[in-house]
């Protein structure tokens, strides 16, 4: 809203200043500055509330150190996170850019299961919350909406480095013509497959040998495709909450990676410096990531140790989906094994712990785990290292991930 105000006053009488917020960057570090406002500020409101409620985390007896002093701590925090990166979003960002709309639509309706799971557990007392299967359908029907927009919408395109022969290039030279960088805008399946040269791989290759009208239909395998994505990190998020500060200090390393990818793959400068596909009215993206840093970043100033108040599914679903969502977006999806290393092995150690318990009680007649406990920071947790240098040691290794998924950049 301020970007169309500012823009007016700029057309209508020349206002110094207001050009400024045609800038990208400008409204980024505006944007980042503006959430970590109303996360710190709105964040101390919001706890007070909750605590009035009596919004406080039940927690089960499980063994852990530290573990009984957190019960009572609100919780359904994440609508700080929540409030705090839609509010500058709003206000900044161009809003009729279909990135925009898509992660809009994600924050909230990601939020709304959260919310509805973390009511069930407070309000209704169920500790179980919102059915897992009612969780699922929810991240189903947001894989459609997402993989649809992205598939149909006219506005989802992309640009190709041209690439010139000798020959050519003489021509253009002759004519005193600088040849273009770039094709044609394009709607395209193609992603970046990382460390490979000539790294684009189109997702209609996997149809390719049913004929050549195929391709039509390729919308068939994405959106599957793109629901298995954002449910796998979303809950890979959601099972990462587990220790105060663990899964918003992960996220906000994830998100500043992504951050740098967005504005890269939509600056036609750098993706030409990089030879990385360039990815038109994507660098609006970076004003929706810096706000949603700043959420972060403001949220871990009452959820570090000792937390003052937790995410719940409220922030840990959405936090999931956005970093989803905007992976696929910059088609850099194949990347989040690494960018969301810590989601990753979070989830893994759960499905390796479920899966050789029930393997070895089959063969055994008594189940057996490969680890203390999961997911894998309880199992540290049982190690008694406490839960601050397990947090830090788990943000470091998602910032050594994070260079090194920049680094892709130039690694092929």
């Amino acid at each position: 809203m301020l970007y169309y105000l500012f823009n007016m006053l700029d057309e209508l009488f020349h206002l110094p200043g207001a050009g400024m917020f045609n800038s990208i960057s400008f409204r980024a570090g505006l944007g980042f500055i503006l959430s970590l406002v109303v996360a710190t500020v709105y964040g101390r409101k919001v706890i007070k509330f909750l605590m009035n409620k009596q919004v406080g985390e039940t927690v089960r007896e499980l063994g852990l150190d530290g573990q009984v002093q957190k019960a009572g701590t609100p919780t359904m925090g994440g609508v700080v996170i929540i409030m705090a990166t839609v509010i500058p979003v709003l206000l900044l960002a161009k809003l009729e850019n279909v990135y925009v709309i898509l992660l809009l639509i994600t924050t909230l309706w990601m939020g709304t299961i959260g919310f509805l799971d973390d009511y069930i557990k407070v309000f209704k007392k169920n500790k179980d919350g919102l059915k897992g299967r009612f969780k699922i359908i929810g991240q189903v029907v947001l894989g459609v909406i997402v993989g649809s927009m992205l598939y149909f919408n006219e506005d989802v395109t992309i640009k190709e480095k041209l690439h010139y022969t000798k020959v050519e290039l003489a021509e253009y030279k002759e004519q005193g013509v600088t040849p273009p960088i770039f094709g044609e805008e394009q709607r395209s399946l193609k992603t970046t497959i990382p460390f490979v040269k000539g790294n684009d791989f189109n997702y209609e290759e996997l149809i390719s040998w049913m004929g050549d009208d195929a391709k039509d239909y390729a919308w068939l395998l994405f959106i599957p495709i793109v629901i298995f994505i954002i449910t796998a990190v979303s809950n890979g998020a959601n099972l990462t909450d587990g220790i105060d500060g663990l899964a918003a200090g992960s996220s906000a390393i994830m998100g500043v990676t992504l951050a740098l990818f967005a504005w890269v793959s939509g600056n036609i400068i750098f993706a030409d410096y990089l030879d990385i596909m360039f990815i038109p009215h994507t660098g609006e993206i970076t004003i929706f990531l810096a706000s949603f840093i700043g959420s972060l970043i403001g949220f871990l100033w009452y959820n570090a140790y000792p937390a003052q108040v937790f995410m719940g599914d409220t922030g840990s679903l959405t936090i999931g989906g956005i970093i989803a969502v905007i992976a696929i977006i910059i088609r850099k999806e194949m990347l989040i094994p690494i960018i969301s290393g810590v989601f990753l092995v979070e989830n893994l150690s759960v499905v390796m712990q479920v899966a050789y318990f029930k393997y070895t009680r089959r063969k055994y007649g008594e189940g057996k785990r490969i680890f203390l406990m999961a997911p894998l920071h309880h199992h540290y947790q049982k190690k008694h290292i406490h839960e601050s240098k397990i947090v830090i040691r788990f943000w470091i290794v998602g910032i050594m991930l994070a260079v090194f998924s920049v680094i892709t950049l130039k690694i092929r």
